[in-house]
C-alpha cells in the first residue's frame, strides 16, 4: 500500500548530498547496455563492488576507489569486480536492473561491499535530481514519484533499498559488507560527513545480518593525518569525485575499513600490498566532529 508522508519527510534533503547532485551534470548512462565485468577464475570467491561515481567513474580524470582496490588482493585467490555506475542511488541501481545482474553472477563464498548516499538526497519528484532520490530512513513505507513517461513509481526508503542488497546477497550465500560514502572536500574538516545515511546503514547491518564499516570517518581521519593541501589534490572536482591519486588513497582506506571487521573475513585474500595496510583503530579525533 503507498503511504503518502508529509512534505518533511519526503523532501528528504540532507545536507550530504547536495553538492554532488548540483556539480554532476554529465549524462546518466543506460545500465541496461551495460554488461558485467568478466570474472576472471569461476572457481574463485569473488568480490562484488556496488555503489555510484565515486566508486567508479572510469576516468581520464575522475576516478572512483573499486576502479584501484584490486591490487590489494591476491588474484590467485580472489576476483574482485566492480559493478559501480555513476550517476546511481540505491534505488536507481535496484529499479534499473544493475543489481539484478549483479544477484545473477553471486554465488556462495562471494562477497558484496555496498556503498551509496551521494545521489541518494534532494526532493522526490524534483527533475533535477533525475528520480534518482530515496525517501529517508530504513522504513517500509513508499513515496509516489511521477516519471518523465507519466507512470507513478512506489519510491522506498534508502534503507529499502540496502535491506534488498543484503538479503538477495545472503540468499545466494554471499557476505553482505555495507560502508558509508567517501566525505565530499568541504566537509572532512569542520563536520561529520553523511551522518544520517550511516546512521541508516548501521540498522540495516544490523536488523539483516551485514557487516559495516564507517568508510567515510575512515577516510576523514586518514585525511587528518595528511592535510588539508594534500586531500585537495585527491578530488577532481568541486569536491565529490577523486582524481586518481585520490582514488587511490581511499582505496587503501577501504582496506584499512575491511580489516577492522569482526574476524577479519577477508584476511585470507589480501595480496602483499593489503597486507601491509594497517587496520582502522577508532581513536577519540576520529569522532571529534
Amino acid at each position: 500500500m503507498m503511504i503518502r508522508l508529509p512534505l518533511l519527510v519526503l523532501a528528504f534533503i540532507t545536507a550530504t548530498g547536495l553538492i554532488g547532485a548540483a556539480e554532476d551534470e554529465r549524462p546518466v548512462i543506460d545500465a541496461s547496455k551495460l554488461a558485467n565485468e568478466k570474472i576472471a577464475n569461476t572457481s574463485l570467491p569473488t568480490i562484488h563492488i556496488v555503489g555510484d561515481s565515486t566508486v567508479r567513474s572510469g576516468g581520464p580524470v575522475l576516478w572512483g576507489w573499486g576502479e584501484r582496490l584490486a591490487p590489494y588482493f591476491d588474484p590467485k585467490k580472489i576476483n574482485v569486480i566492480n559493478h559501480a555506475l555513476g550517476g546511481r542511488s540505491a534505488r536507481t541501481f535496484y529499479t534499473e536492473g544493475r543489481w539484478q545482474k549483479v544477484v545473477e553472477t553471486l554465488k556462495p563464498g562471494d562477497f558484496v561491499i555496498i556503498q551509496f548516499g551521494h545521489n541518494d538526497q534532494g526532493r522526490i519528484g524534483d527533475p533535477a535530481n533525475k528520480h534518482r532520490a530515496d525517501g529517508a530512513g530504513t522504513g517500509e513505507e513508499t513515496v509516489p514519484d511521477t516519471m518523465p513517461d507519466g507512470t507513478q513509481a512506489a519510491v522506498h526508503t534508502f534503507g529499502w533499498y540496502l535491506a534488498k542488497f543484503v538479503t538477495d546477497a545472503k540468499a545466494h550465500g554471499a557476505t553482505a559488507i555495507i560502508c558509508s560514502p567517501i566525505p565530499h572536500k568541504q566537509r572532512w574538516e569542520t563536520s561529520r560527513d553523511f551522518a544520517n545515511v550511516a546512521k541508516w546503514d548501521v540498522e540495516v547491518a544490523e536488523k539483516n545480518g551485514a557487516l559495516y564499516f564507517d568508510l567515510t570517518l575512515v577516510i576523514t581521519d586518514a585525511y587528518k593525518k595528511v592535510g588539508a593541501e594534500k586531500v585537495a589534490t585527491f578530488y577532481a572536482d568541486k569536491g565529490t569525485h577523486t582524481s586518481d591519486s585520490g582514488a587511490q588513497f581511499n582505496a587503501a582506506c577501504v582496506i584499512a575499513g575491511l580489516k577492522s571487521l569482526p574476524n577479519n573475513p577477508l584476511a585470507d585474500y589480501f595480496s602483499e600490498k593489503g597486507k601491509a595496510v594497517a587496520t582502522f583503530q577508532v581513536t577519540p579525533q576520529t569522532n571529534a566532529n
